[in-house]
């Protein structure tokens, strides 16, 4: 069996079978030049004040049901609330969160996690082995509308081995398993007959007080929170300001103390303001174009490449991004990533290549509607403009729909063929292909099937052999960036700015806002 325990995160034997664990997650975390590193606020964290936080992703159709989280409000309140088995840290490493201790057989198939003692529900309950088999099996089966689905559909059988240890037998190994648990929607929630309780009842650092969907939500710290380190608000509020200008200013007036996705058009005049702090973290989360591969005309492999090869990503980096970010290679593995193609040619804008392509679909011109919105990303009608205006010069003519801000997670989405979407990334390849590439993904934005890449990342997902899995997965990422229905034109930095009476310590780039885990790390620095 491979081990590891809280306190040392390593093995305790020489066995190579899982070495990639410890670091896979390491590989998402960089800091951008502009900014300097997100750690000049670190002091001595104390307990006390109201925080609020402003999300530019929030909507009336969300829910407190793990299963359903999709924005940055259900996913930073759901950290909030919940804990989870397993917890990334700020330097991209797997700790242990509800799991005190957790080891592998040698093929990496069965996993067994021992339960920290004395965890207790918002709700009085002690957590135990059946909580965790509820909260899990909450994601599965034929009938889960799960965004997690996928990933526990790789579990074969789970079971309690007493009542503070849980085995997870896979249907394969799997050297990466501990990251998954710390997905955002495998929120451990108290069992009630035998099922998950979805109430919002957790074992998080903050109890829910209310929530008013698509406006705001608020929560007051837990009292008998098992962590003594963290948790330091005696309240939160996250408010739903879906308008990067309202959200601005909202900041720069006191009305909350810390906001997402600053406005790169005026993120420089908030430099100049010495009572904030601009955090820029660069990472794995990207912007994508996600065509319906099934449906026409996106289902011609020629096609999509045109569209590739018709959009300026240098163009959306300087001006979209202002530099904060990286260029995209229509494929969703980071630079940092340890499996990254670092051999892939860099794809360009080519207008002539875009109409060679279209020739060999058969077409002399294309007309497409893109669904657009700044829902999708910060600048995204603006991205969607200059993308029409770079596909005319290939006899592409793209329709910008500009849809609403409000519901556009939920009815454009997924929904409509042609449209725009970011990613936050993931901390391994296999868990980004896996969620949303993968044939059968709940996420599979652009409906995309490959049969090699579908063998492969079976494959890659058990091999034990670092070397191998680099092989498969540069193939993995050739095939997505060649014939896989997203166009992926950027990488861009997660753009925040903070009041400085908030004090942090260095900040994780696995998810935006520390991880999601904001409301936790962080803690008012002074009055």
């Amino acid at each position: 069996m491979i081990k590891w325990d809280e306190c040392s995160n390593m093995y305790m034997n020489r066995r190579s079978i899982l070495k990639s664990a410890a670091v896979v997650g390491a590989l998402a975390v960089a800091s951008s030049s502009r900014i300097l590193p997100a750690i000049a606020q670190e002091a001595t964290p104390k307990k006390g004040g109201h925080f609020k936080l402003g999300v530019a992703a929030g909507g009336t159709s969300d829910s407190l049901d793990p299963a359903t989280y999709n924005n940055a409000f259900t996913e930073v309140f759901g950290k909030s609330l919940h804990a989870y088995l397993m917890e990334i840290d700020a330097d991209g490493k797997v700790i242990g969160e509800l799991a005190e201790s957790w080891e592998a057989s040698k093929d990496a198939r069965t996993w067994t996690f021992k339960l920290r003692q004395g965890v207790e529900f918002h709700n009085g309950k002690t957590l135990d082995a059946n909580d965790v088999i509820a909260s899990i099996n909450h994601h599965r089966g034929a009938e889960s509308k799960s965004a997690a689905k996928s990933t526990v559909d790789a579990i074969d059988e789970i079971r309690a081995d007493g009542p503070g240890t849980v085995v997870i037998t896979l249907k394969s190994g799997n050297a990466d398993f501990p990251y998954l648990l710390e997905d955002y929607h495998l929120a451990m929630v108290p069992a009630k007959g035998g099922k998950a309780d979805v109430s919002g009842v957790g074992a998080g650092g903050y109890a829910l007080a209310t929530v008013d969907y698509g406006v705001k939500g608020t929560a007051k710290r837990f009292a008998n929170y098992w962590k003594t380190n963290a948790a330091w608000f005696d309240s939160i509020e996250l408010l739903v300001i879906q308008d990067a200008t309202a959200r601005t200013n909202a900041l720069t007036t006191g009305q909350i103390h810390a906001m997402e996705r600053c406005d790169l058009k005026t993120v420089h005049l908030l430099e100049r303001n010495k009572s904030l702090e601009i955090v820029s973290i660069g990472g794995t989360q990207h912007y994508t174009i996600p065509m319906h591969s099934d449906v026409s005309p996106f289902d011609k492999p020629d096609v999509r490449l045109a569209l590739k090869y018709a959009i300026d990503r240098k163009q959306l980096l300087d001006t979209l991004l202002r530099g904060y970010g990286q260029l995209g290679n229509d494929h969703p593995i980071a630079s940092t990533n340890r499996f990254f193609n670092k051999n892939m040619p860099q794809r360009a804008y080519d207008p002539e290549k875009a109409k060679f392509h279209l020739k060999k679909a058969g077409l002399a011109e294309l007309k497409v509607n893109l669904s657009a919105s700044d829902a999708a990303f910060p600048g995204g009608v603006d991205a969607a403009v200059i993308y029409q205006q770079n596909a005319a010069k290939a006899g592409i003519t793209i329709n910008v729909v500009r849809e609403p801000s409000d519901g556009y997670w939920d009815n454009v989405w997924l929904k409509k063929p042609f449209c725009e979407a970011f990613w936050a990334g993931r901390p391994t390849a296999d868990w980004m292909f896996s969620q949303a590439y993968a044939a059968d993904a709940a996420w599979n934005e652009a409906h995309w099937k490959n049969p090699r890449f579908n063998q492969l990342l079976v494959s890659a997902r058990s091999e034990l052999d670092d070397a191998k899995r680099l092989e498969m997965y540069s193939e993995m990422q050739t095939l997505c960036s060649d014939d896989g229905g997203s166009i992926i034109p950027v990488f861009a930095n997660y753009v925040s700015a903070l009041s400085r009476k908030l004090g942090h310590k260095k900040i994780a780039s696995n998810w935006d806002l520390d991880g999601f885990r904001c409301t936790e790390r962080w803690w008012f620095a002074e009055a």
